[in-house]
């Protein structure tokens, strides 16, 4: 594997020596960015561009592209590159960048890995198999192939409510003599889970929340940050409650971290991509649609919810 340059990142995420080599320790905020597009649902490459300094110039830790919140799976081949070139090119080193690679297919990961390589990426995101039922043999087998094959830092990807696999945490455990593999998001809503990455499998890996409720939870029980798609509208109250763990001020980051349920339960009113680019096209920033077939959230009860909750973070 080749050696990885260190980069000063404001303070979230860093590099570690794993052996003789400089390895990402994904660990802070860490946001999935969404996919801007345009009414006819072309990409809006420029408000991606906007997208990526707004974020890092809220002092977030890392941008994951093409992930769910991406819209990852509404996105062809040609398109997914693209969005990569971008997001790598606009970041320009400043914060690490993850790419969402995981696709049905093991060998057809193993490529679009390679060329997002190619295109700048510091991490790849990697979603278990999904559609197809597999077993956790399968599991193994599919992530050890693409971490043997892609010299890059690779974040596992837990979110069985889409993919119909979770990973369990024994297999992760195996996965763990891989160097490359150095964390897994866990979007599976279950803690229990989260604790069994955290209690029960190598202790270097990073285990980060993808449930925006368990953010403050997750690194009390040990975690290292979170994949929040909730920072996309409201990046500096993630990274506060980030901070706020950091320096000891418990009691203030609990505060901060139950300041996102108004918004959160907005985001469990319809499809929760569509629900956060609904609300930053209310704030201002022109992100568009999410691409059919997801609701396009024509709903007054919806809209009102929004301007609510948007109005409680003023």
């Amino acid at each position: 594997m080749q050696k990885i340059n260190l980069i000063c990142i404001t303070g979230f995420a860093n590099y570690v020596w794993e052996g003789l080599m400089l390895m990402l320790k994904p660990q802070g905020i860490i946001t999935p960015i969404i996919t801007p597009m345009y009414e006819d649902e072309n990409i809006n490459f420029e408000e991606l561009r906007v997208q990526v300094n707004r974020l890092i110039n809220s002092g977030i830790a890392g941008i994951f592209c093409l992930g769910t919140n991406g819209e990852v799976y509404a996105l062809n081949t040609e398109e997914k590159l693209e969005v990569i070139k971008v997001v790598a090119g606009e970041a320009k080193g400043r914060v690490p960048v993850y790419a969402g690679t995981g696709c049905i297919r093991t060998k057809e990961t193993i490529e679009l890995s390679l060329k997002a390589k190619e295109l700048g990426v510091d991490a790849l995101s990697i979603v278990s198999p999904y559609y197809v039922a597999v077993s956790q043999d399968d599991i193994y087998s599919c992530f050890s192939e693409i971490a043997e094959a892609v010299d890059l830092p690779i974040v596992l990807y837990n979110i069985p409510a889409r993919t119909g696999n979770n990973i369990d945490y024994k297999t992760v455990a195996k996965l763990a003599k891989y160097e490359n593999i150095v964390g897994i998001k866990d979007s599976s809503g279950n803690f229990d889970n989260t604790l069994r990455y955290i209690e029960n499998t190598d202790k270097r890996l990073s285990v980060l929340a993808g449930n925006d409720s368990l953010i403050l939870w997750t690194l009390l029980a040990g975690g290292c940050g979170a994949i929040a798609g909730t920072s996309n509208v409201f990046p500096e109250i993630a990274v506060k409650i980030y901070k706020l763990w950091q320096a000891g001020n418990i009691e203030e980051a609990k505060a901060v971290q139950v300041s996102l349920r108004p918004f959160r339960d907005v985001m469990a009113m319809g499809n929760p991509n569509s629900v956060v680019k609904r609300a930053m096209n209310m704030m201002g920033y022109p992100v568009g649609p999410a691409r059919k077939p997801v609701s396009g959230l024509n709903s007054k009860a919806i809209d009102e919810a929004l301007v609510k909750a948007l109005e409680f973070y003023k």
